[in-house]
């Protein structure tokens, strides 16, 4: 069965698919794009177009620096992200390291964790009067501030290593053994063999990893805004600006979120260009032997995995523990009990409500939307699909903060007005979860043969007829891939659910974010504890059902 060519007189539903798919683009992701766009053109005072708004930015230090601080601080995520993600890929992938499986699940459930939750645990251990900060001051010891660019690149690099780890490992695991080999038989051994051979042929992967961290670090609101104090990143400076208790400025808030765009768009496609001019086909039947460590070698490779890994998931078990522990506002105080939970369960349960009812819709509508249009990319090649395929990427580039702000332009006033309601925030989830269950619909079909379908069509059967009773079958597991990864995002999302909410629609994230704000601790713990349940079960589901992988979790 050959794929589709663009027929211009046929119409089947296939068709309405597409349209569909356009149409939920423009209207859900372009316009609130374009608004913020317009906005960033238009003058308060006049309302003509100019660029009067990016003239205040650029003539202001205070906001021009923002810029400075969000690349300095991703910048310094990523290579953190890089000097631990890239020795923990190498060490678990070339030798026999003890529970490497554990490892790598604890790797990705810190992963999948939400950042701002880990800069929470980390103020309970770090903080001014944090356990380990007195721990270590009984011996002299003063551990430096949690609060700051410090602090942030410190949160950054453990929350998103697991990227290049994940990465870096099946691009290690690929690489052609006999190249190393022909090395070593040349002199080329040791430390000098991975910098001469093995690393050049994994930078693609390496980059990819690198990138991801990047993007997420840039567009990271929580972390910064917890963490940050008076240092400003571009994410917190659009989100204050347009909220401002004195005066929300749009078009100033619009002109940092098309900069924010525009920089996540240069290194993305600085990336691609590296990416595909480093090519490298591995040889999957000599792939690298997995050696044994013997003596002090085997004792530090296990130390510095199991270290590495420790210190990423220490701040999810000090979250479960603190959230039992007894506690008045910031205070936490000796003894275990409950009331954290009888708390939350008493004074926010609508925010737990919220934040299920709301994910639940969004994965729904993703899993229907996300099915349909993975099969249209995959399998009807026209020029309609292949105008679509980058269009459903744009979410990957877009903060959430800016999608947030995009969407209070666009649905506050007529024909659409969605301010203040349930549903602007089930849309946001949607539309920027979307792209993992196309990517994993889309790529589940690529490893099912198109046979079946030729055959069934061969007998008679029609194309949605056989869509329904052979192919969604076999894209169960792909589905569910991206079901549960939408899921987890969905339920931890912060970033556009804090400029989009009000009242009666807060989230459990908004709550949390909130909660260690105004000091409430011992609520903040509690539904961090629910949040990382939903993700642990997520996971495990992810793993059981369709195993724990790169592509699961990327996408």
């Amino acid at each position: 069965m050959k794929k589709d060519k663009l027929h211009f007189g046929k119409f089947d539903i296939w068709t309405l698919v597409t349209i569909l798919g356009f149409v939920i683009v423009i209207v859900f992701l372009l316009y609130p794009l374009f608004n913020i766009f317009k906005y960033s053109f238009l003058d308060k005072e006049t309302g003509r177009l100019s660029l009067h708004n990016y003239r205040i930015f650029f003539s202001k230090m205070y906001y021009v620096k923002a810029i400075f601080n969000s690349l300095f601080v991703a910048i310094g995520g990523t290579i953190g992200s890089i000097v631990l993600g890239l020795p923990l890929a190498f060490l678990t992938v070339r030798f026999k390291i003890r529970g490497k499986a554990i490892l790598a699940t604890l790797a990705v459930l810190s992963l999948l964790s939400p950042p701002f939750i880990g800069a929470y645990s980390w103020i309970i251990m770090l903080g001014q009067n944090g356990f380990l900060r007195k721990f270590f001051l009984t011996f002299g010891i003063n551990l430096p501030k949690i609060f700051g660019p410090g602090g942030i690149i410190f949160i950054y690099t453990l929350q998103y290593y697991p990227f290049v780890f994940l990465l870096a490992s099946g691009a290690l695991s690929s690489v052609d053994r006999s190249l190393e080999e022909a090395a070593e038989n040349l002199g080329t051994r040791g430390i000098r063999k991975f910098f001469k051979i093995t690393l050049p042929l994994i930078i693609p992967s390496v980059s990819s990893g690198a990138l991801i961290a990047f993007m997420m670090s840039l567009a990271n609101f929580g972390v910064p805004m917890i963490l940050g104090r008076n240092f400003h990143v571009l994410p917190t400076m659009a989100y204050n600006i347009f909220t401002s208790d004195i005066g929300a400025d749009v078009g100033l808030a619009s002109t940092v979120s098309i900069l924010l765009i525009l920089v996540s768009t240069l290194v993305l496609f600085g990336q691609r260009y590296l990416a595909t001019h480093r090519k490298y086909s591995s040889n999957l039947l000599n792939k690298p032997i997995v050696k044994s460590l013997k003596g002090l070698p085997n004792t530090l490779a296990h130390l510095i995995c199991y270290l590495i890994v420790g210190i990423s998931t220490l701040p999810l078990v000090v979250i479960v523990v603190f959230s039992f522990r007894k506690t008045s506002g910031p205070v936490f105080h000796p003894g275990f009990g409950l009331q954290s939970y009888v708390k939350v369960l008493h004074d926010v349960p609508r925010a737990i409500t919220n934040s299920i009812v709301f994910s639940v819709t969004a994965v729904i509508l993703i899993v229907i939307v996300g099915t349909l249009l993975g099969f249209i990319l995959s399998r009807k090649s026209n020029i309609a699909s292949s105008a679509l395929d980058p269009l459903l990427m744009i979410p990957y580039i877009v903060p959430g903060t800016v999608m947030g702000i995009g969407f209070i332009e666009a649905f506050n006033h007529k024909p659409i007005y969605l301010a203040g309601t349930a549903t602007i925030i089930i849309i946001s989830y949607f539309i920027r979860r979307l792209p993992y269950s196309v990517r994993s619909s889309a790529a589940i079909l690529k490893q099912i043969d198109m046979s079946m379908e030729e055959a069934a069509i061969n007998l008679g059967s029609k194309p949605v007829s056989t869509f329904r009773k052979i192919t969604l079958p076999l894209m169960v597991p792909g589905i569910i891939s991206g079901a549960l990864m939408s899921w987890v995002t969905a339920i931890n999302e912060l970033s556009s659910s804090i400029v989009l909410y009000v009242g009666k629609t807060m989230t459990m994230p908004v709550r949390i974010y909130l909660s260690v704000l105004d000091g409430l601790f011992g609520t903040a713990s509690a539904l961090a504890t629910f949040l990382l349940l939903a993700t642990g079960i997520s996971l495990y589901l992810v793993n059981k059902f369709v195993g724990l992988g790169r592509e699961t979790i990327i996408g």
